[in-house]
């Protein structure tokens, strides 16, 4: 939920609120991850775009589906992949064995953090909007059981220093 609420919040900032919803799946009905039901929700509601932090790398079958319906998916996660990838606009994974990526230890937040800098960058955004955020990367970073080492040591300090100074509620 950490993850989701760092995407939610910063792209609210600047996209239509109509155009953006958030959509955490029931794990009992639906299991941990993607799920069709989810996609169906996103298809039924004309969502073309899906974002998904924490989970997707071995979701072949649902993002085919996703596909099928006509809807986009960036998957944004940290787990080991399977031995194929899925065929999403994007997938974001520094475990992925082709990634070049120096850093293999981000939590799903941490890799939906990347793609909001990156995304800040290229919209020619202040970098500031997405460092106010850096709280919940240090509070998943602890949930996650991630080691506080390389980037993620800078994150968890930086996010930790911005909480204690100006609380999120």
């Amino acid at each position: 939920t950490t993850a989701v609420a760092l995407i939610y919040m910063y792209l609210k900032n600047f996209i239509n609120k109509k155009k953006i919803e958030f959509y955490i799946p029931d794990r009992y009905e639906e299991g941990y991850g993607i799920s069709y039901k989810g996609i169906d929700y996103a298809a039924e509601n004309g969502f073309s775009l899906v974002i998904v932090l924490d989970c997707g790398i071995k979701a072949v079958d649902k993002i085919e589906y996703a596909n099928e319906r006509n809807i986009d998916f960036i998957i944004c996660d940290h787990h080991r992949p399977g031995d194929e990838i899925p065929n999403a606009v994007a997938v974001l994974d520094s475990k992925r064995p082709d990634c070049q990526y120096p850093y293999k230890e981000l939590s799903g937040c941490g890799v939906g953090f990347k793609l909001i800098t990156a995304l800040s960058m290229s919209l020619n955004r202040p970098i500031e909007e997405v460092y106010e955020l850096l709280d919940l990367v240090a509070v998943r970073m602890a949930a996650a059981i991630v080691p506080t080492t390389g980037e993620n040591r800078v994150r968890a300090y930086c996010g930790l220093m911005k909480k204690k100074k100006n609380p999120r509620p």
